[in-house]
């Protein structure tokens, strides 16, 4: 079945403003968050391949050298799913973009496979 890389992003601006919100109502997004996304995570076990890996600040290499870098970039998963499609419907209701400050759940083919079984 064909797989596809969901990449979760955020933009700084959204990101600020929920660490500007009282620690109290952030504690209580966290929670009912949390919440949400086990319950989703455990809705679409049969379609995850691998578990949600979030990310932290950014470093970027490039020929010039390590620097600082900003991206939207807060995590990702791959799933299985028939098509593009399928697999984009199954983040409509997901905690990143329902409860959490996440603006959008980008989903791409992964163009690579896993390496054929080798006969015994």
């Amino acid at each position: 079945m064909p797989r596809f890389v969901a990449v979760y992003t955020m933009k700084p601006e959204d990101v600020a403003a929920f660490r500007a919100r009282p620690k109290s109502e952030q504690e209580a997004i966290d929670k009912a968050g949390l919440k949400a996304w086990e319950a989703w995570s455990k809705r679409n076990a049969a379609a995850i391949v691998a578990t949600d890996v979030m990310v932290g600040k950014t470093r970027r290499v490039t020929k010039s050298g390590i620097t600082d870098a900003h991206n939207q970039i807060a995590g990702f998963l791959i799933v299985e799913a028939a098509d593009i499609t399928a697999a984009a419907a199954l983040f409509q209701d997901h905690p990143h973009i329902t409860i959490f400050p996440g603006d959008g759940i980008d989903v791409m083919p992964v163009v690579t496979g896993p390496p054929e079984d080798e006969p015994p």
